[in-house]
């Protein structure tokens, strides 16, 4: 099964933004899609390859911070190529 997940990953301290790149270059050296944007993360796959990549980066980048905050959508399909259509 394909999934689509959307990260917003918040540290809540002040050296949030090496956090954040931190976990994106984790994301990124994956074989699976990660695109991003100003306001997320998203990462493309098999259902098991994406829960298992995100469990092991989420609870590393936790370990790694004081406080965080991290929201996750996941839609079950692979929403990678959506173009809107108007």
């Amino acid at each position: 099964m394909k999934i689509s997940v959307e990260l917003t990953f918040s540290p809540l301290q002040d050296d949030f933004e090496k956090h954040i790149i931190n976990f994106i270059k984790k994301l990124r050296a994956s074989k699976l899609t990660v695109l991003e944007n100003p306001l997320s993360t998203q990462v493309y796959g098999d259902y098991d390859a994406v829960m298992k990549l995100l469990f092991v980066e989420i609870k590393e980048a936790f370990d790694l911070m004081e406080r965080g905050l991290l929201f996750m959508k996941i839609v079950k399909s692979d929403r990678s190529d959506y173009e809107p259509h108007f």
